[in-house]
């Protein structure tokens, strides 16, 4: 029997998402890259080293912004 997922609408690399669930719930980011069931983001840089702040966030925790 095959089961049917809930169709969710995935961003695309260069999107800019925010996060509407978890412990980045608020952050704006923008999408480095999109996999299966989730995507990776850059939330900023770190001031000290200038290293970009990236975080994993599942589809369904994220809208994205217009």
């Amino acid at each position: 029997m095959a089961t049917e997922e809930k169709a969710v609408k995935k961003a695309s690399e260069g999107d800019t998402i925010k996060v509407v669930k978890g412990e980045q719930k608020g952050k704006e980011g923008k999408v480095l890259l999109v996999r299966e069931n989730s995507v990776i983001i850059q939330t900023g840089k770190h001031q000290e080293t200038g290293e970009p702040i990236k975080t994993v966030v599942n589809h369904k925790n994220y809208k994205r912004v217009k």
